[in-house]
């Protein structure tokens, strides 16, 4: 990898590689945009393959989540972080260390939870650092309302594209039954859905059998199933060219990050095959909406509000797509860059009037 090349032609600001001896820490602080405001993206721990593994997710989190700010019309930018360390290897020490990187960057970059982090493990970085949310959790945690948000993407969605206004009937194969994939099953599920899950857990999926009457299927099968609409929850990466080349679905839907492998390529095999894509970072914007609100201090009305700019964001996306015969990722991330460009517009205005 060519280190400044694909920094600058994916657009960053900075890209910090955070390292420690006592105790023994490597961490990659990616900041994207802030022409909207500053950087805010959560914090993941993951045993990458190697390092270059681990920028790479950052620099494409990082990037994801300011457009997802931008579609969201939230004054914050993108930014995203990456502890590499097994989980089984937490401890205090290794979270504080990591807090004061962040306390270093002083508010250019504001943090939370994600992947093999808890709301304990987040209040341990916060004893070294005032630049994270999720601390109290004041709305109950951010998976119910993403959950939310898909559940009106896929509303927007079956309208635009099935030209239906409920989900009666219809069958979705949900991939991934963690905190969001449950509660967006659960939603499916009261509004007339016919489930089909999988997830590494077994316990997991046989919970949602029991519950909500879901049909287990093994990991492999999902993608394959003759199903209205398929909804990616767990891990990135999933939507390739072998499992697109199987994808009987007409929409697909979820709440995991980064789901094109190859954004252009497999954009562009999606719109082929006729399938309706919401883009990931419009679709589980919810999260961001959640812990934004917190910061500012929580308020529901206002939070669910924003929460269904979601729906009405996708139809303008889609209807942007259709007519301009692009795909959805493509017209998502026009819709971003206008909304950046005008905020970088207005930005420089300001700082002319202030001199």
């Amino acid at each position: 990898m060519n280190l400044f090349e694909t920094v600058e032609e994916m657009g960053h600001e900075q890209v910090l590689f955070c390292h420690g001896k006592d105790p023994h820490i490597k961490a990659i602080i990616a900041i994207h945009d802030t022409s909207l405001g500053p950087a805010m993206g959560a914090t993941r721990m993951l045993p990458y393959v190697n390092e270059e593994a681990a920028l790479k997710d950052a620099l494409r989190l990082s990037r994801g989540m300011t457009y997802k700010a931008a579609c969201a019309n939230i004054p914050v930018g993108g930014g995203k972080a990456v502890i590499i360390a097994d989980p089984a290897h937490k401890t205090e020490e290794l979270f504080r260390a990591y807090g004061r990187f962040v306390e270093r960057l002083q508010g250019r970059f504001i943090t939370g939870q994600d992947v093999n982090l808890t709301p304990e493990n987040v209040r341990t970085i916060s004893k070294e650092t005032n630049y994270v949310v999720g601390v109290e959790e004041k709305s109950g945690g951010p998976a119910p309302i993403t959950a939310k948000g898909v559940f009106l993407g896929i509303e927007a969605a079956v309208k635009f594209h099935l030209k239906s206004e409920n989900l009666e009937g219809l069958k979705v194969a949900v991939q991934g039954l963690g905190n969001v994939g449950r509660n967006v099953c659960q939603l499916l599920h009261e509004n007339g859905a016919e489930l089909f899950v999988t997830d590494i857990s077994q316990e997991k999926a046989e919970e949602v059998k029991r519950s909500l009457g879901a049909t287990v299927v093994a990991p492999e099968d999902i993608y394959s199933l003759d199903v209205d609409i398929f909804s990616p929850c767990a891990l990135g990466g999933i939507l390739n060219s072998q499992t697109l080349h199987n994808m009987r679905a007409s929409i697909i839907a979820g709440c995991a990050n980064n789901q094109l492998a190859q954004e252009e390529i497999h954009g562009q095999m999606i719109t082929e095959k006729g399938i309706l894509y919401c883009p990931d970072y419009v679709i589980n914007a919810g999260g961001l909406i959640n812990v934004y609100n917190e910061m500012i201090g929580y308020n529901e009305e206002k939070a669910f509000q924003q929460l269904q700019n979601i729906y009405d964001t996708l139809l303008e996306i889609f209807a942007r797509a259709k007519q301009q015969e692009i795909t959805t990722n493509e017209a998502s991330k026009q819709l971003a860059e206008e909304r950046i460009s005008n905020a970088r517009k207005i930005k420089n205005k300001e700082m002319l009037v202030s001199r």
